[in-house]
Order: C-alpha cells, then structure tokens, then sequence
C-alpha cells in the first residue's frame, strides 16, 4: 500500500490549507469579536515585571514588523523590487537588512520565551496556546533565516515565484506549479504561515487587528490605589494617586 503522492501533498498544502486558514481566520475573528471582545488585547504581563519584557518585545515587534512589511511590499509590487535587485549593492542591502530584522525578532522571540518560562508569575498567566503559539513562531523564523541563509536572493524569488502563487490564490485560481519545485525549507516555510493565520484569531495576537487611534489623542488616565498602606511609623496611609 503506498502513500499520498508529493502532488497530492502538494494540493493539500498549497490548495487547500490556505483557503482554510483563511476561512477560519475570518470566522473565528468576527465571532471572538463579537462574543468576547474585551479579549482583543494583548494581555500584557509588564506590570508583573517589566525588564525582559521591554528587551523581548521591542527587538521582536521592530523586527516583525520590518519583516511583514517587506513580504507586502514584495506581494504589492513585485516588478519595482525587481527592478530595485537589480544592483547588485541594492541587491545586497535588501538581503541583510532582511537577515539582521531577522536575527532582531529572533532574539526578541527567545528573550519573550525565557521570560515567560523563568519568571514563575510570567508563567502562571501563559496559557497552552501561548505555548503552541511560541513553537510556531521558532519555526517560522528559522525556517526563514534558513532560507535567507541557504537560499539567497529571497527578495528577488519571492517576488517573482511566491508572488504569482499568492495572487492566483486571491483570484481563486491557484496555480501551485510556482512552489512545487521549490526546497522543502521555503515550502515548510509558506505552510507555518498559513497555520499561523489559522491559529491567529484564538491567541492574543488578534490585539493587532485593533487599531488603537484612541491612545493618540486620549487624556492620561489616573490610577489610585485603594489599599491601605502602613509606614514605618506604623499610620496608615491615605490613598494616593499613581
């Protein structure tokens, strides 16, 4: 008895699954939104202690978002990128600007994950799918700074063979034949993606689909604190504002 065919394997991961992650992406987003959606937010844990979380998520968010914004712009206008690799020394830029952003949300990654396992209040609030969440993650981005590595000019291919491949799935006519033959790495790589889009809207990353314009212009909020506290004098405090 044989196995599933790469052809058949390749229909399922290059067909199938973004379409549904995509339709779970949608789904599952409008109803937490609708049901739950005081739970669109980040869940931050920086009160409970502040240090590794600035040295974690700064590097992390510079880095991911330096990342995402290049995949759209390669996705967007794949002939000026192109035509922009076409120096080699603009070549070269784009390819280690790409690999330090990179490395950046990497070392940021591995900062929020010794955080959330070593600090014993951090770890009581970090949920299973935290967890699983973090394991994508690593798998993504070392399968991206392999790719980087090993498989060079990635800009360059991947506005002119991933590009391709993600419109004809936008226009509902996907045409795989532009990843069938590409490494197993890039391929491991575009299937992360699509579960980490279906995986998205059940973790704390939907905080990102909310815009928060209000904190742009919103009066500072004042904190007070309603317990009583005791000097060293042995009075009791009155409650001050923080």
């Amino acid at each position: 008895m044989t196995g599933p065919g790469p052809f058949f394997l390749d229909e399922i991961f290059f067909v199938v699954m973004p379409y549904l992650a995509f339709i779970i992406f949608l789904l599952v987003s409008i109803r937490r939104y609708l049901t739950q959606s005081f739970t669109f937010s980040s869940l931050s844990s920086q009160f409970l202690e502040n240090r590794q979380h600035f040295w974690g998520l700064v590097p992390f968010h510079y880095g991911i978002i330096a990342i995402v914004t290049g995949h759209i712009i390669g996705f967007l206008i794949p002939r000026e990128v192109l035509a922009w690799n076409s120096q080699p020394l603009r070549l070269y830029v784009l390819e280690v600007s790409a690999f330090v952003f990179g490395l950046l949300t990497l070392v940021g990654l591995v900062s929020v994950i010794v955080r959330r396992f070593t600090v014993s209040k951090i770890r009581m609030v970090t949920s299973t799918a935290d967890w699983i969440l973090f394991g994508i993650f690593v798998v993504q981005i070392l399968s991206g700074l392999y790719v980087a590595a090993f498989h060079g000019w990635g800009s360059s291919w991947f506005a002119a063979v991933a590009t391709p491949y993600l419109w004809s799935l936008l226009t509902l006519s996907p045409d795989i034949a532009y990843v069938t033959a590409m490494p197993w790495m890039v391929k491991l790589h575009i299937v992360c993606a699509y579960v980490m889009i279906a995986f998205f809207p059940f973790t704390r990353l939907v905080h990102a689909l909310v815009v928060p314009n209000p904190y742009l212009w919103r009066k500072t909020q004042v904190v007070r604190w309603y317990g009583i506290r005791r000097f060293a004098s042995g009075r009791p405090g009155a409650d001050r504002k923080m």
